[in-house]
């Protein structure tokens, strides 16, 4: 099961979150039916989303839009602060990796844009940060985020492997460390050394006690505490009734229309890829009431 694990260094200095999300990323795959530069462009950006939604709490709720120029178009995540994501990247049929080693490559289908975070916390006016995206490598750019709007120096890695025959999915997951305000320049320094010294985070997600790994490596040198588990998931809370009040508020000439010239309607979620059939009858049925 996917799982993302919160951590504070033992003097308060650090805070660390390591994630496995495998699941979530194949399902997202599945719903979508992406190609592989598409599905590690997504794949990262439901995981990014899935670390800033752990930041929240209660019912809050996390967007992130990475929009860039490129050929991959706009890609959006929205995460909870329960471990629940969705998301779609605009352009799902690109398909390119270097020819030497097989990677797959996603800063030049990106492009130039802007990274935007929306924070939905239940007020009238959500709050929004947006920062040039720097890299297009989305796990580079959320740490630009961290920096930028909310001044905490931090450090982001985001993975997707694919399987070099199937381009299914194997392993997907990631971290965030961040400096609290009391980290001393010679521990900053030290955690620095620990960040490039560490394994792929690709080789630590297939061991059998991958976020352990994860977080040996990240605070090597220096005592944490592991403060919480939560579970991952890619879950859509889309609904026949939600898009059945969409359609209601198209009016009843443009239902008529519809009716008269399709005798039914198909609406397929944006987010999941879940499809939702209505029948002329209850197309009618929107008209009545």
């Amino acid at each position: 099961m996917d799982k993302i694990i919160k951590s504070i260094s033992k003097n308060g200095h650090f805070r660390a979150f390591v994630l496995d999300a495998t699941e979530t990323v194949r399902t997202a795959q599945e719903r979508h039916q992406t190609w592989p530069t598409s599905t590690v462009a997504l794949g990262r950006t439901l995981i990014a989303a899935q670390i800033l939604g752990a930041n929240e709490k209660g019912d809050e709720k996390i967007t992130v839009k990475v929009l860039g120029d490129g050929a991959l178009g706009a890609i959006v995540a929205v995460a909870d602060s329960h471990g629940n994501v969705k998301g779609y990247v605009q352009n799902k049929d690109l398909d390119y990796k270097k020819a030497s080693t097989g990677e797959v490559l996603v800063a030049p289908f990106v492009g130039n844009g802007f990274l935007v975070v929306i924070k939905d916390m239940g007020l009238k006016q959500p709050y929004s940060g947006k920062v040039d995206l720097i890299t297009g490598e989305i796990g580079e750019d959320l740490a630009w985020y961290f920096l930028s709007s909310e001044q905490t120096p931090a450090s982001v890695g985001l993975n997707v492997l694919l399987n070099e025959n199937e381009d299914t999915v194997k392993v997907a997951g990631g971290f965030m460390l961040q400096a609290l305000p009391d980290a001393t320049e010679e521990e900053i320094s030290l955690m620095e050394q620990n960040i490039k010294a560490m394994p792929s985070i690709s080789t630590m997600l297939e061991d059998e006690n991958a976020l352990d790994v994860m977080l040996q490596s990240i605070y090597a040198g220096m005592d944490f505490t592991k403060l919480s588990e939560t579970g991952l998931a890619f879950e859509c809370d889309c609904s026949k009734d939600r898009f059945r009040n969409g359609i209601k508020s198209l009016g009843n000439q443009t239902i008529t229309e519809i009716i008269e010239e399709d005798h039914g309607a198909e609406v397929v979620c944006q987010f999941c890829g879940r499809k939702y059939e209505f029948s002329e009858s209850e197309l009618n049925d929107l008209i009545l009431n």
